[in-house]
């Protein structure tokens, strides 16, 4: 794990869910940067293509280790062991990643993803992003970045 003052980043491993008989395990890099507070970013590295990353909400990811989160391209929640105790924390999640009807569902487990979580709370501590975003920029930032796409895109 390596940490500045203004980052945090690990790199976990996780399972690429292809279908119930295939899976195999990738590299997977968490960033969480105090410049955009409200943010982790995910970089996958799958085998034979470039480095693929989402970015969404750190809350959305908090939420997930204790319950199903999120309703829109980003799902995460917990996975249902057999025998389990009720309040006990998930050895594993699932987190589903959706464009259109494309989507891929990965596991991880909980225990690399509370201790990155608990890097960036160190650093920004949750409640407390507005104090260091200038979220007018930031959004101001990310339309343009998302038009931009779609225009090249389209």
């Amino acid at each position: 794990m390596r940490e500045s003052v203004q980052a945090v980043q690990a790199e976990v491993m996780m399972s690429f869910l292809v279908s119930e008989e295939l899976s195999f395990r990738i590299p997977v890099e968490l960033r969480y940067e105090a410049g955009d507070p409200y943010a982790v970013r995910l970089t996958f590295h799958l085998p034979g293509d470039a480095p693929v990353t989402w970015a969404f909400g750190r809350e959305l990811l908090v939420d997930g280790v204790n319950g199903a989160s999120g309703d829109g391209d980003v799902r995460i929640s917990p996975v249902e062991l057999a025998g389990g105790n009720a309040g006990e924390m998930p050895g594993e999640v699932h987190i589903r990643l959706q464009v259109g009807i494309d989507q891929a569902l990965f596991r991880a487990g909980v225990a690399p993803l509370v201790a990155f979580l608990d890097r960036t709370d160190k650093l920004v501590p949750l409640g407390q992003e507005r104090a260091l975003a200038d979220f007018e920029t930031h959004l101001d930032e990310a339309l343009d970045r998302i038009l931009a796409e779609e225009q090249s895109a389209g």
